[in-house]
């Protein structure tokens, strides 16, 4: 009888002490909810502040290893990610012989570190003031509460000194991109002529890639305008494409269209559509898998970990790539060299077009998933319902990267190469950062 009172006791080791008399609030605390919901009003703020996908992906990055830091502080199944992406050190630990919630440490984590790194504080302390009155309805005891909340903070305030030392500031300083005359390179698109965004991105810290360039791919198309080169007849694949779209490709270029700042022009006024960004539609299919397979607190926030990870360094890797090759953009080609009345289905977004940013990202995190929860995973992604579109159906992780890749030519923004390049260059990003980092103990 001693012996089975111990080994119930061991079970629940990693998440409290056995000396309390309370356990009611134990189980509901571990409600993998409590992580959705915090990860859901991070995208949120993201949205509503229209961080570029580059920063929005940094933002997951952090808050995600934070969430989940602070969550597997006494869990042995797990491995902590310092020393396995660059520049993290151990996090603090929480005292011995003290009883903690970390499910509430780790959302506690999670909104410190977003709240720093988002704009809208306010709006998110909203969420935040809701969700701590929906953990103190558990039960928990007070002083399991402030415990918990005192962790969660110092873990949070490691994971934002690490953040500090990645060079994102700096580059906040850093010159704009300077348009070039070479007829090759990239120039600013209607209807905004936006500045190009983040031409410094490569100078940020990686997290587990070598460097930005490690992996580089192959070089684009040689730019040309003859009617008999294989970039004119790259640009004329898009065009004629864009030309006699089947409603089934714009059904698929505007799901994965993920412009989270799409300019609307009327007449004289202009106004922007806030949209999810391209690595925030990958955090929410996590969130759809991780329900549809009933992951646990703590495999959820494994898997926020790690598809942010596949995401950060995929957006570092492919913006290295982007300013080298300077490539101009499918709808600046058409107008010039083959149709001056020319508009593609979506709107160009203001940066260079080699590689692919969603096939690239989207690839790496097809992979990071796969290697979580399987290959030939059927499920539904609902992800574009709440910005007015229907949920789609896939089966696999893959399937939906390779069509978010093709999306970006049926949209008329990419050519051909910087689709299926961007692929390999995404899976072999996943693969490296699977081969790198373990976040299981075995």
């Amino acid at each position: 009888m001693v012996m089975n009172k111990l080994a119930g006791c061991i079970v629940f080791i990693f998440l409290f002490s056995c000396s309390t008399n309370d356990s009611t609030y134990k189980v509901k605390v571990q409600n993998p909810e409590f992580l959705h919901r915090s990860v859901k009003a991070v995208t949120d703020r993201i949205v509503h502040d229209i961080f570029s996908p580059p920063v929005a992906s940094r933002i997951y990055a952090y808050t995600s290893v934070a969430g989940y830091e602070a969550l597997i502080a006494q869990n042995s199944q797990y491995k902590s990610l310092a020393g396995q992406v660059h520049g993290l050190d151990p996090v603090p630990q929480p005292e011995p012989n003290k009883v903690y919630c970390f499910p509430l440490a780790s959302v506690q984590a999670t909104l410190k570190v977003a709240r720093a790194l988002v704009f809208s504080e306010d709006k998110l302390d909203i969420f935040y003031n809701a969700i701590m009155q929906d953990f103190k309805a558990t039960g928990i005891p007070d002083d399991v509460y402030d415990r918990s909340i005192e962790y969660g903070t110092k873990v949070a305030e490691h994971i934002l000194t690490w953040s500090s030392k990645d060079n994102y500031k700096q580059t906040r300083s850093f010159p704009k991109y300077s348009i070039q005359h070479d007829p090759a390179t990239w120039q600013p698109t209607p209807p905004a002529y936006m500045d190009a965004v983040e031409p410094h991105w490569n100078k940020i810290r990686t997290f587990v890639m070598d460097s930005a360039a490690q992996f580089m791919p192959v070089s684009p198309t040689p730019f040309s305008a003859d009617k008999k080169s294989q970039f004119y007849k790259e640009a004329l694949v898009v065009y004629e494409t864009g030309k006699g779209l089947t409603d089934e490709q714009r059904a698929i270029a505007s799901f994965w269209d993920c412009n989270p700042f799409v300019m609307n022009v009327k007449g004289h006024v202009m106004f922007a559509t806030k949209k999810i960004s391209p690595g925030g539609h990958w955090m929410n299919i996590t969130r759809v898998i991780c329900n549809q397979q009933k992951a646990d607190i703590f495999q959820s926030a494994e898997a926020y970990a790690r598809v942010s990870l596949s995401l950060i360094d995929a957006f570092i890797s492919c913006w290295d790539e982007k300013y080298r090759s300077r490539l101009i953009r499918p709808e600046t080609y058409i107008n010039k060299y083959i149709d001056e009345n020319w508009i593609p289905l979506l709107q160009t977004p203001p940066f260079p077009e080699y590689t692919s940013g969603h096939s690239v990202i989207s690839s790496s995190a097809a992979v990071s998933l796969t290697a979580l929860f399987g290959d030939n995973l059927a499920f539904t992604d609902s992800t574009e319902v709440e910005f007015g579109m229907p949920p789609r159906n896939f089966t696999s992780f893959l399937q939906a990267s390779n069509e978010a890749a093709v999306s970006r030519m049926y949209g008329g923004i990419h050519y051909i190469p910087a689709c299926e390049n961007g692929k390999i260059q995404g899976r072999n990003i996943g693969q490296y950062i699977i081969d790198r980092v373990k976040t299981k103990a075995q």
